[in-house]
């Protein structure tokens, strides 16, 4: 990643990108700089975690059913507590919380905005010291500020979101920003602990070399996916046939690196999980909005992903989302 604009910082890159937002209030500019303070936190968690006993499961299932590891837990306290202690959000929707967390004190009941997220994507490899990372979605309420947030405050489609990112957990952090204007990538400098610009406006490009699928459904697809799957193993005609499967258990590590060198990643619906894995709201929703912005495709193999109007908060999807040409190429098969 580049690393020619280390000379702007996170709030000089703020400052001079958020005159151009609806944000008269400055509430989208604090609360993107909170985010930013729990992911520097987490982090050093993370990097502790091994001596301080913060490997392994907590040895309870969340409302997912999924085994709750004892980062994952970490990581969604941390984001509810430093959001919650700066009023810059009026209530948020975790992987982890079964229900909406209202945020009811003064200053964060008048904020204009919710926000959604998955603490910890891809958990499962903390053990083994493999790539995570954290994803987020904030919309404008639909609720008056000054009121509790209701459920339908977060059951808006994808398109409405006006911002989206997740953080990349690696030797640093990379913090990829998504906004109404564009998809921005920052890097932290360890020492003073802030955010530098370190690509601006990024752009995915059309095709690539890679997909990103979990061969263990392979045979809990449908007879298309396996198709498309077979044919980016084979000598084919397009620029990078045959493509390089890379697949980490962790989406953001996955979409990171097509968003940057090309690819694509699925998750489809399967025989054990016919509505598909992924949760909408806080993963495909994210996701789709960066992707989008960088010039990529994101849909659920029948419509565009953010025009989805959920039903409920934890509502899961299929997913088909990175470069534009290879999506469709996917597609293709299915029709």
């Amino acid at each position: 990643m580049s690393n020619n604009n280390d000379s702007i910082d996170f709030d000089e890159w703020l400052n001079r990108e958020a005159a151009e937002w609806d944000d008269a209030s400055g509430g989208l500019k604090d609360l993107l700089r909170s985010i930013g303070q729990a992911a520097i936190q987490i982090y050093k968690e993370i990097t502790g975690a091994g001596l301080a006993g913060m490997l392994g499961s907590e040895g309870r299932m969340n409302v997912q059913g999924e085994e709750v590891q004892k980062m994952d837990a970490r990581a969604n306290q941390i984001f509810i507590d430093t959001l919650q202690a700066a009023g810059v959000c009026a209530g948020i929707v975790s992987e982890e919380n079964e229900h909406v967390v209202v945020f009811d004190d003064g200053k964060s009941l008048r904020s204009e905005y919710v926000f959604l997220m998955d603490p910890i994507d891809g958990s499962g490899n903390i053990d083994v010291n493999i790539s995570i990372g954290s994803i987020f979605s904030i919309y404008r309420r639909l609720s008056s500020p000054g009121s509790r947030v209701a459920e339908q405050d977060f059951l808006q489609p994808g398109k409405n979101q006006v911002a989206a990112g997740y953080f990349l957990y690696g030797p640093t952090i990379n913090w990829i920003l998504a906004t109404t204007n564009s998809v921005n990538a920052f890097t932290l400098s360890r020492p003073d602990n802030r955010f530098f610009l370190s690509f601006p406006h990024l752009k995915a490009p059309l095709r690539g070399p890679f997909y990103s699928f979990d061969n263990h459904n392979y045979n809990r697809v449908d007879q298309s996916i396996r198709n498309y799957v077979n044919y980016c193993m084979s000598d084919t005609q397009n620029t990078y046939g045959p493509y390089s499967n890379r697949y980490y258990g962790c989406m953001v590590a996955d979409v990171h690196r097509n968003l940057l060198k090309g690819g694509i990643y699925f998750y489809p619906q399967t025989k054990d999980k016919p509505n598909g894995k992924l949760r909408i709201c806080y993963e495909c929703n994210p996701m789709a909005f960066i992707i989008e912005k960088a010039g990529g495709s994101a849909t659920d193999g029948r419509q565009r992903i953010l025009e989805i109007h959920p039903e409920h908060i934890h509502q899961r999807s299929p997913l088909f989302i990175g470069s534009r040409e290879m999506v469709k190429e996917l597609i293709a098969f299915g029709d």
